[in-house]
């Protein structure tokens, strides 16, 4: 209740602006914590083969799946072509929106972590804090490429733990190592570790080059693991949430 409420007042007047621009609609004036209660309609864009439908949730909660938009018209770089094509597919590490105070040594530790497990990598600058001028060649920095283009063709994924990134590994079909930060970070971590696709999670400030490499290592040696993972793309890539968010919207609307 008291997450609804914060929720209600840091997101209220965008939503309300959405409602505008978008949809041509007043402004809402409903907070979020009563929608539950008084049994509004309520979409869930996540898996329930990631957590499942709780019990006691009445039927105007809808877990419809993920909701991915996939970019099909992007055309990846020559030299990502090129860094794909030379080696074994190379393991992905990016931090999204996640800022850290001495980037440097985060990078360090990514570097590191590679190098001890044998494994190439493509390091996501993003907003994230890794940069790096001297790179192995077995190591390409990227400033940015589509999830849904690049984490198919990974070995396994590295990242913070963002309900998208998270997603996006999942339906990859590869284990993922996730480092949370902060908010729903740790949750999605917790449930990783829980499907067998991705080792146990290591919280940022534990961050060392010894936890990195051995969940590198477990995560491209762990053919179980590996299993698992792409069972469970598969199962994410079958479901149609954005089919099933239609239906879902059409029998509200009837």
């Amino acid at each position: 209740n008291m997450l609804m409420r914060m929720n209600w007042y840091v997101f209220r007047k965008p939503m309300d602006e959405v409602r505008a621009d978008l949809l041509d609609l007043p402004p809402m004036d409903t907070p979020f914590q009563k929608l539950i209660y008084e049994r509004y309609p309520m979409l869930m864009g996540y898996s329930p083969y990631v957590i499942p439908r709780p019990q006691d949730w009445h039927e105007h909660i809808y877990v419809t799946g993920y909701w991915f938009l996939d970019e099909p018209q992007w055309t990846p770089p020559e030299a990502l072509l090129d860094f794909l094509n030379a080696g074994e597919p190379p393991v992905y590490i990016g931090f999204g929106s996640m800022t850290n105070r001495d980037p440097q040594s985060r990078t360090q530790i990514v570097l590191d972590g590679l190098e001890h497990t044998g494994q190439r990598g493509i390091l996501m600058s993003g907003w994230g804090g890794i940069h790096a001028e001297d790179l192995p060649d077995s190591v390409m920095l990227l400033d940015s490429a589509p999830h849904s283009w690049l984490f198919p063709r990974m070995k396994a994924v590295v990242h913070h733990g963002g309900a998208g990134t998270t997603a996006a590994g999942l339906r990859a079909g590869i284990p993922s190592i996730l480092i949370p930060h902060f908010a729903d970070q740790p949750l999605w971590g917790r449930r990783v570790e829980a499907l067998g696709v991705g080792p146990k999670p290591i919280q940022r400030k534990h961050l060392t080059v010894d936890n990195l490499t051995h969940a590198i290592q477990q995560a491209v040696t762990d053919m179980t693991m590996q299993q698992a993972a792409k069972a469970l793309g598969e199962k994410i890539r079958a479901e149609d949430g954005i089919g099933k968010t239609v239906d879902a919207i059409q029998r509200i609307v009837a």
